[in-house]
């Protein structure tokens, strides 16, 4: 299974970099074994406000949700998560929201993540794989 952290989701709608757009869009319709993480579809609505002088409204954004909710596999947040997270803050060095980001992917089965906020020497974390589609 596969995830997208939130900057592919705005890239996707974002027409100041066509190149990245482009990616993000590819991405996401490639993806038919998708998962969509709790804290990535609420990261994507609240930054969804950041492009509406580019046609993405909040309204738009509950859309693509919608959609993505019936495409691919929806993992909520649970307590295990946050254990899981506080574990990957100490031992790999994570802001506490990539901690959670990797560790509800390691909740959800995901294999890789798709972001581009980690560090591109990071390869792995905890058996995820991390890619950065933009590069």
């Amino acid at each position: 299974m596969n995830a997208v952290d939130t900057n592919v989701l705005i890239y996707s709608h974002d027409p100041r970099d066509p190149l990245k757009q482009n990616k993000a869009v590819a991405l996401i319709a490639s993806l038919t074994d998708g998962v969509l993480l709790w804290q990535v579809a609420c990261e994507y609505v609240s930054a969804s406000r950041k492009l509406s002088a580019y046609g993405l409204s909040r309204q738009q954004a509950y859309t693509d949700l919608r959609r993505l909710r019936v495409a691919w596999t929806p993992v909520l947040p649970s307590w295990p998560v946050i254990d899981k997270a506080e574990s990957l803050m100490v031992t790999g060095n994570l802001s506490f929201w990539d901690a959670m980001i990797v560790a509800a992917c390691v909740e959800g089965g995901v294999r890789t993540l798709y972001t581009e906020d980690f560090d591109s020497s990071t390869s792995a974390i905890s058996g995820v794989k991390i890619v950065n589609p933009f590069i």
